[in-house]
């Protein structure tokens, strides 16, 4: 392991110690964060203490930015608890000084894992966008609450810019629309779950699901595990999940919900439906899906686009690369969300303040603090233009093809799907020389189960690209390669193939 945090100078840290005629009072090995501001005559120390840190950072933007630096340095959790080179995750009793605080941070860097690296396939929230970067400094430096209006005046007026552009997007009119940024696409999940249920039997408010009925809600069986997890929160249970079946890619359309009430005593509200689902990225068939729920009046929601839905999830942090965490739910019926969740706490929501309270927001939602998510996504817009937003997209898109054609190529991968991708995943078994020609069958499937997490401990350990990997159904474990990122190149996708390869080359 590289010893790049001892200081040459003999310093903990690496940082300079005071030259001739420099304030001692500067020293960073000498002084602690009560030194810096609100302390009278702490500005030049605090200056000094965000340039280095500053340094810190834009060492690791520039580290992720460089296809021969690594990925990770990965270490087994009892290594990074034990402590590595005088980085510790122990709590002290006392005052550290501010020389290793930015140690810490240095370390804490290192030993994380660079998902801004063009060369990261992990997972879907990728990618390192600086104009968002600058948004979040800015978010934190601002460090306020998005629950009213007198708190966060000029978030808050973002938010519904930001609401009533995704909405127009999605194709709703100008009467229609409500909504809220969410931390993260489960909670915008759940939330069109609550404000589904509450639209049907707004007493549930008040007594509970004693006074409902049984409830059934449906989704595929590729649809994403929050719907489930969603339902159980929500005291539904798990079991009123019925869950579609898939057809290779795709759910069958819900053609029979109304039978349910017979069939198992349950009512039938919601229907979750998903444009690019979490594995594969197929679409589900929408429309035909929400000509059902038109026909048997059942609440719509759409996991990424709009339609005719009644409540959509949207989750910038993907690919659009806003920096995590970044979702809304939309929900197309105004009020309904308000209502829903409002219980008017008066220390908060009082009704006789002197501007127009419906910009306190923070009625709508079941959090009481919340986290401004929305500065970076709008600054980013502001900086790339719906455009520039299509254009990253669609460069994601392309990747996604030309690793599908490098694929068809080659004898030692196998494509999951022989159509083209949908979406930016893409998905493939690797074939080590001893599988290659075997007859398919239960004890060729066992073997190839293996290789994936085999080729990926190995991947982790070396750290110069990482990429995941699962079963799904009848298909052992196959490699999910995902595209989110606009820095990865096509040398960037023939280098993964290439160390696959390589790594499970004597498997």
């Amino acid at each position: 392991m590289s010893g790049s945090n001892k200081p040459s100078s003999g310093q903990k840290g690496g940082l300079e110690p005071p030259g001739p005629g420099e304030n001692p009072h500067t020293d960073l090995s000498r002084v602690y964060s009560k030194d810096l501001l609100p302390t009278a005559g702490g500005e030049s120390l605090t200056c000094k203490f965000f340039q280095e840190l500053v340094n810190i950072l834009m060492d690791y933007i520039f580290k992720s930015n460089e296809r021969s630096s690594k990925i990770l340095d990965f270490h087994h959790p009892h290594q990074l608890k034990e402590g590595l080179e005088g980085f510790s995750l122990d709590l002290p009793d006392h005052p550290e000084p501010l020389e290793q605080i930015l140690v810490d941070c240095r370390d804490t860097l290192k030993y994380g894992v660079k998902t801004g690296h063009p060369r990261f396939f992990n997972q879907l929230s990728s990618g390192l966008d600086l104009v968002g970067l600058a948004g979040q400094w800015l978010t934190s430096t601002a460090n306020t609450n998005m629950f009213t209006y007198e708190v966060s005046p000029v978030f808050l007026l973002m938010e519904e810019v930001l609401l009533k552009k995704m909405q127009s997007i999605v194709g709703w009119c100008e009467e229609e629309g409500d909504g809220i940024f969410c931390p993260g696409g489960a909670v915008s999940n759940l939330y069109s779950l609550l404000v589904a249920r509450y639209d049907f039997y707004p007493e549930v408010k008040t007594k509970g699901m004693c006074a409902l009925p049984r409830l059934a809600l449906f989704t595929s069986e590729h649809s994403h595990y929050s719907v489930r997890k969603a339902a159980a929160v929500l005291g539904m249970g798990s079991d009123s999940v019925q869950v579609v079946p898939c057809d290779e890619r795709y759910p069958s359309v819900p053609s029979v919900p109304h039978r349910s009430r017979c069939v198992q005593g349950l009512v039938p509200f919601y229907v979750n439906a998903t444009a690019g689902t979490t594995v594969y990225g197929a679409f589900d068939p929408l429309t035909a899906i929400a000509d059902v729920c038109d026909r048997h009046k059942l609440w719509l929601h759409v996991d990424c686009t709009g339609y005719s839905a009644s409540s959509v999830t949207w989750n910038p942090h993907k690919l659009m690369g806003a920096p995590l965490q970044c979702s809304a739910i939309l929900i197309k019926k105004r009020g309904l969300l308000q209502e829903c969740n409002q219980l008017c706490a008066e220390y908060l929501f009082q009704s006789d303040k002197h501007y127009d309270i419906s910009y306190d927001t923070g009625d709508k939602t079941i959090q009481c603090g919340r986290h401004v998510d929305v500065f970076k996504l709008w600054l980013m817009w502001k900086a790339k233009g719906s455009e520039g937003f299509g254009s990253q997209v669609n460069k994601c898109l392309e990747n996604a093809e030309y690793l599908f054609k490098q694929l068809q190529r080659r004898a030692d991968f196998k494509l999951v799907f022989e159509s083209k991708p949908e979406h930016s995943n893409v998905c493939f078994w690797y074939l080590p020389p001893s599988l290659r020609g075997l007859p398919p069958g239960p004890d060729t499937n066992r073997r190839l189960h293996e290789v994936a997490p085999q080729i990926k401990a190995k991947m982790m350990e070396e750290g110069t690209t990482l990429i995941g990997y699962q079963p799904l159904g009848s298909n052992v474990n196959f490699f999910r390669c995902v595209f989110s990122n606009p820095a990865t190149q096509h040398e960037d996708v023939d280098f993964l193939l290439e160390e696959i390869a390589r790594l499970g080359s004597n498997l």
